[in-house]
């Protein structure tokens, strides 16, 4: 984690009108709670209108991100954690969850902000996670990607 690279914002934005689903994993609840937290920053300051669905774990974000796009959600915030154990589980449901959240973005045509964070220990979560002393807040970036992409694509198609 260096941080270096991190693109500069260019402001505040304003999503009125967009309809957001954050999606969630349930493990390690004090690194995705700060997740959560971080989105619900961005998404309020920017005026969406959002709601929160959980769900078991990382490898069950895809299927539940294409069903709130294809409800109507104009984007989707996935949120989770997946931790580095001592089995090759741990690069299955990194790659699956990965791969579909690209698939559902590419098949939707919808803005998918990525917020699942890789890690090889918790205190690395802690550190993105967005709480009192972490040096990133991933959730909030994950959320102000999604945003930012939807207007995007609602500037693109407007423009048709």
């Amino acid at each position: 984690m260096s941080g270096k690279g991190a693109p500069a914002t260019t402001g505040p934005v304003d999503a009125t009108g967009l309809d957001i689903v954050v999606v969630a994993g349930t493990w390690h609840d004090v690194i995705t709670d700060g997740l959560i937290a971080g989105a619900e920053r961005a998404l309020d300051a920017a005026g969406a209108t959002w709601r929160l669905v959980r769900v078991p774990g990382s490898f069950e974000l895809p299927v539940v991100a294409k069903a709130a796009l294809d409800a109507g959600a104009d984007a989707v915030v996935a949120l989770g954690v997946i931790i580095r154990g001592g089995t090759p589980h741990f690069d299955f449901v990194s790659n699956a969850a990965t791969d579909g959240l690209t698939r559902v973005a590419i098949d939707t045509g919808k803005p998918v902000g990525f917020g699942v964070l890789t890690l090889d220990d918790e205190a690395q979560g802690i550190a993105r996670a967005g709480l009192p002393g972490s040096q990133e807040d991933k959730g909030f970036e994950a959320a102000d990607a999604a945003i930012r992409t939807a207007l995007v694509l609602r500037a693109l198609r407007q423009a048709q």
